[in-house]
Protein backbone atom coordinates (compact mmCIF):
# COMPACT_ATOMS: atom_id res chain seq x y z
CA UNK A 1 0.00 0.00 0.00
CA UNK A 2 1.31 3.44 -0.92
CA UNK A 3 1.70 5.97 1.86
CA UNK A 4 -0.83 8.81 1.87
CA UNK A 5 -1.17 12.29 3.29
CA UNK A 6 -1.95 11.99 7.00
CA UNK A 7 0.00 8.74 7.45
CA UNK A 8 2.87 8.40 9.89
CA UNK A 9 6.06 7.36 8.12
CA UNK A 10 7.14 3.86 9.14
CA UNK A 11 10.12 3.17 11.35
CA UNK A 12 13.20 2.52 9.26
CA UNK A 13 16.94 2.31 9.46
CA UNK A 14 18.79 3.84 6.52
CA UNK A 15 22.51 4.44 6.01
CA UNK A 16 24.84 7.40 5.64
CA UNK A 17 28.56 7.92 5.59
CA UNK A 18 29.89 9.50 8.74
CA UNK A 19 33.31 10.39 10.08
CA UNK A 20 34.00 6.73 10.92
CA UNK A 21 32.41 5.10 7.87
CA UNK A 22 28.91 3.79 7.25
CA UNK A 23 26.42 4.65 10.00
CA UNK A 24 22.87 3.51 10.66
CA UNK A 25 20.31 6.33 10.83
CA UNK A 26 17.05 5.85 12.71
CA UNK A 27 14.72 7.69 10.35
CA UNK A 28 11.96 7.96 12.97
CA UNK A 29 14.28 9.70 15.41
CA UNK A 30 15.59 11.97 12.63
CA UNK A 31 12.04 13.10 11.77
CA UNK A 32 10.75 13.50 15.33
CA UNK A 33 9.65 17.06 16.07
CA UNK A 34 11.01 18.34 12.76
CA UNK A 35 9.80 19.59 9.37
CA UNK A 36 11.49 17.49 6.69
CA UNK A 37 11.28 17.04 2.93
CA UNK A 38 12.24 13.60 1.61
CA UNK A 39 12.63 13.02 -2.08
CA UNK A 40 13.10 9.54 -3.45
CA UNK A 41 14.43 8.59 -6.83
CA UNK A 42 15.45 5.52 -8.83
CA UNK A 43 19.20 5.73 -8.43
CA UNK A 44 22.36 7.68 -7.84
CA UNK A 45 24.19 8.71 -10.99
CA UNK A 46 21.19 7.93 -13.21
CA UNK A 47 20.25 10.50 -15.86
CA UNK A 48 17.23 12.49 -14.68
CA UNK A 49 18.09 11.94 -11.02
CA UNK A 50 21.47 13.62 -11.54
CA UNK A 51 20.62 16.28 -14.10
CA UNK A 52 17.17 17.36 -12.89
CA UNK A 53 15.88 15.93 -9.61
CA UNK A 54 18.79 16.70 -7.27
CA UNK A 55 19.43 20.10 -8.95
CA UNK A 56 15.78 21.09 -8.37
CA UNK A 57 16.32 20.78 -4.62
CA UNK A 58 19.72 22.49 -4.75
CA UNK A 59 18.07 25.47 -6.51
CA UNK A 60 15.28 25.69 -3.94
CA UNK A 61 17.18 24.85 -0.73
CA UNK A 62 17.30 28.44 0.53
CA UNK A 63 13.56 28.90 -0.02
CA UNK A 64 12.83 25.71 1.95
CA UNK A 65 15.01 27.08 4.76
CA UNK A 66 12.99 30.31 4.70
CA UNK A 67 9.78 28.27 5.06
CA UNK A 68 11.12 26.60 8.19
CA UNK A 69 12.03 23.22 6.69
CA UNK A 70 14.66 21.69 8.96
CA UNK A 71 16.18 19.24 6.48
CA UNK A 72 15.95 18.00 2.90
CA UNK A 73 16.77 14.33 2.47
CA UNK A 74 17.55 12.59 -0.82
CA UNK A 75 16.81 8.89 -0.42
CA UNK A 76 17.71 6.19 -2.93
CA UNK A 77 18.10 2.42 -2.98
CA UNK A 78 21.89 2.62 -3.03
CA UNK A 79 24.64 1.96 -0.53
CA UNK A 80 25.94 4.82 1.66
CA UNK A 81 29.30 4.93 -0.16
CA UNK A 82 27.60 5.69 -3.47
CA UNK A 83 25.20 8.18 -1.86
CA UNK A 84 28.09 10.10 -0.30
CA UNK A 85 30.04 10.22 -3.56
CA UNK A 86 26.94 11.27 -5.48
CA UNK A 87 26.05 13.98 -2.95
CA UNK A 88 29.58 15.32 -3.24
CA UNK A 89 29.72 15.15 -7.05
CA UNK A 90 26.34 16.86 -7.59
CA UNK A 91 27.05 19.64 -5.10
CA UNK A 92 24.02 18.55 -3.12
CA UNK A 93 25.97 17.89 0.06
CA UNK A 94 27.60 21.33 -0.13
CA UNK A 95 24.13 22.85 -0.65
CA UNK A 96 22.98 21.23 2.60
CA UNK A 97 21.00 18.25 1.30
CA UNK A 98 21.35 14.98 3.24
CA UNK A 99 21.97 11.86 1.13
CA UNK A 100 20.77 8.60 2.68
CA UNK A 101 20.91 5.07 1.31
CA UNK A 102 17.98 2.69 1.67
CA UNK A 103 20.34 -0.15 0.73
CA UNK A 104 17.87 -3.02 1.21
CA UNK A 105 14.88 -0.94 0.01
CA UNK A 106 13.00 -1.67 3.24
CA UNK A 107 11.80 1.92 3.71
CA UNK A 108 10.95 2.25 0.02
CA UNK A 109 8.90 -0.96 0.16
CA UNK A 110 7.22 0.05 3.44
CA UNK A 111 5.87 3.23 1.85
CA UNK A 112 4.83 1.43 -1.35
CA UNK A 113 7.21 3.24 -3.67
CA UNK A 114 9.26 0.32 -5.03
CA UNK A 115 9.50 -0.76 -8.65
CA UNK A 116 11.77 -2.98 -10.70
CA UNK A 117 13.07 -2.91 -14.26
CA UNK A 118 15.24 -6.05 -14.26
CA UNK A 119 16.58 -5.67 -17.79
CA UNK A 120 18.17 -2.38 -16.71
CA UNK A 121 19.48 -3.80 -13.44
CA UNK A 122 17.01 -1.72 -11.43
CA UNK A 123 15.60 -4.10 -8.82
CA UNK A 124 13.46 -2.94 -5.90
CA UNK A 125 14.30 0.68 -6.65
CA UNK A 126 12.39 3.78 -5.59
CA UNK A 127 9.79 5.48 -7.71
CA UNK A 128 10.28 9.20 -8.08
CA UNK A 129 8.46 11.09 -5.30
CA UNK A 130 8.75 13.93 -2.82
CA UNK A 131 7.03 14.32 0.52
CA UNK A 132 6.87 16.88 3.26
CA UNK A 133 6.46 15.58 6.80
CA UNK A 134 6.00 17.26 10.16
CA UNK A 135 7.00 15.11 13.14
CA UNK A 136 7.01 12.10 10.80
CA UNK A 137 3.45 12.66 9.53
CA UNK A 138 3.04 13.15 5.79
CA UNK A 139 1.51 16.56 5.06
CA UNK A 140 2.24 16.73 1.29
CA UNK A 141 2.95 13.85 -1.09
CA UNK A 142 3.90 14.27 -4.74
CA UNK A 143 4.29 11.21 -6.92
CA UNK A 144 3.14 10.21 -10.33
CA UNK A 145 4.11 8.54 -13.54
CA UNK A 146 7.45 10.28 -13.84
CA UNK A 147 10.27 8.43 -15.53
CA UNK A 148 12.46 10.90 -17.39
CA UNK A 149 11.21 14.09 -15.75
CA UNK A 150 10.64 15.36 -12.25
CA UNK A 151 8.11 18.17 -12.47
CA UNK A 152 5.67 16.52 -10.04
CA UNK A 153 8.32 15.48 -7.52
CA UNK A 154 10.80 18.31 -8.02
CA UNK A 155 11.86 21.00 -5.62
CA UNK A 156 9.78 23.77 -7.15
CA UNK A 157 6.53 21.77 -6.99
CA UNK A 158 7.13 20.81 -3.34
CA UNK A 159 8.07 24.37 -2.43
CA UNK A 160 4.82 25.64 -3.94
CA UNK A 161 2.82 23.05 -1.98
CA UNK A 162 4.05 23.96 1.50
Amino acid sequence: MTISVGDKLPAATVLQMGANGAEAVDLGAKLAGRKVVIFGLPGAYTGTCTTAHVPSFIRTKGKFDAKGVDEIICLSVNDPFVMKAWGDSTGGTTAGITFLGDADSSFTKAIGMEFSVPHLGLNDRSKRYALYAEDGVVKVLHHGQETSACEISGGEAMLDAI
